[in-house]
């Protein structure tokens, strides 16, 4: 985690006190360290800081930007005397948002993904409300079949033609009921499918501001998602009675829509409070904003059927990794990494992996901006 400042990975002031510092490395050390889900790397990030930062000597040349002597350790890895640096506004490294560094893509292993094999990309769609076929369809069909009962009376053997009659009734009455799938479609299937087709990817990813985490989230959403016949991926949505492209992105699949907002912040470990305060390194994130929650509620009440929750997707804005833990249930847009959306958000859609709820996906569909 090269380029954090030790102050804002433990989440204290440059004033803060020996004891506050203790404090804040014991507090953030349960939630990073590798046993807690963190990663070794963020870990040896934060005892390196702690161990800076309480060692008087060491703070002072860490504060005068002499790192070498901050650290303890010369280039050759051997321990160094202290030295001289002087003060000048040159010598103090720039913590903020690289302008000039491109996140490396993320690429999540299918191995590791519980979900992924348990989808059966061939799985036939069921639309849903169920379609109503037609009375003439249906009076049609049965007038049809009843044609053929007086010719199975009038038979030396109708007991068991009647039985052979009767069996291909029920199965369809069975199968209309059970696994309406299986069915021919019907008219509004068929109309559904003549005007979207097989299409799973609706809107331009790179609409909005064309940043790299938008189109990395729109790359996920198309290679790993689309592996569920019946998802539907939507970029550039806006709120109800806005004409802005306010919310980044969207999935539905059945009856659940995720709401998805594509962040590139400063490296760290990311959490949520159950209010949805957003934290970094355990100190209340200051450094970037959401109003993705807001896009949630709004999004509730206009799909009153539809199960609708959010995730917050945060890429490195400058050289360095990004963490973030479980959040509580409750928390609106809990923030993830490209690997734990993928993991989290695809279990969770692949409940239902092969339904589409055709009033949704106009209602969602109209909200792209064009």
């Amino acid at each position: 985690m090269s380029g954090v400042d030790y102050y804002e990975l433990l989440g204290v002031s440059r004033e803060a006190s020996a004891a506050e510092i203790k404090s804040a490395y014991r507090s953030l050390a349960r939630v990073m360290h590798p046993d807690a889900g963190g990663t070794a790397g963020t870990f040896r990030s934060l005892q390196e800081a702690y161990e800076t930062l309480s060692d008087p000597v060491r703070r002072a040349a860490y504060d005068r930007g002499d790192t070498s002597t901050a650290t303890g350790r010369d280039n050759h890895g051997g321990p160094v005397r202290r030295r001289r640096q002087s003060k000048g506004r040159g010598d103090r490294r720039d913590f903020g948002a690289d302008p000039n560094f491109v996140p490396p893509a993320p690429e999540p292993d299918v191995e590791r993904l519980r979900w992924w094999n348990e989808v059966n990309p061939e799985q036939p769609v069921r639309y849903v409300p169920r379609a109503v076929y037609r009375r003439g369809e249906v009076l049609g069909t049965i007038g049809g079949w009843a044609l053929l009962l007086p010719v199975v009376l009038m038979s030396d053997a109708w007991p068991l033609l009647l039985v052979l009659w009767l069996m291909p009734a029920v199965a369809v009455a069975g199968v209309y009921r059970r696994a309406p799938e299986y069915l021919p479609p019907a008219e509004e299937d068929r109309a559904f499918l003549s005007e979207f087709g097989r299409c799973a990817v609706f809107g331009a990813p790179d609409g909005v501001r064309g940043e790299s985490g938008e189109r990395f989230t729109a790359m996920l959403l198309a290679d790993y998602f689309t592996r569920m016949p019946g998802v539907k991926v939507f970029h550039g949505l806006s709120w109800p009675g806005s004409v802005f492209a306010d919310i980044d992105h969207a999935v539905l699949c059945g009856r659940r829509l995720v709401l998805i907002e594509s962040k590139m912040w400063l490296p760290g470990h990311y959490t949520a409070d159950a209010d949805g305060t957003l934290r970094r390194n355990g100190g209340k994130f200051r450094g970037g904003g959401t109003r993705l929650p807001e896009g949630i509620a709004a999004y509730r009440e206009l799909l009153d059927d539809i199960e609708v929750v959010g995730a917050l997707v945060i890429y490195p804005s400058r050289a360095g990794e990004i963490t973030a833990s479980e959040s509580p249930t409750t928390a609106p847009a809990p923030p993830m990494t490209p690997e734990g959306f993928v993991r989290e958000v695809g279990q969770y859609l692949a409940r239902e992996p092969a339904v589409v709820h055709r009033d949704a996906f106009r209602t969602v569909l109209a909200r792209v901006v064009p």
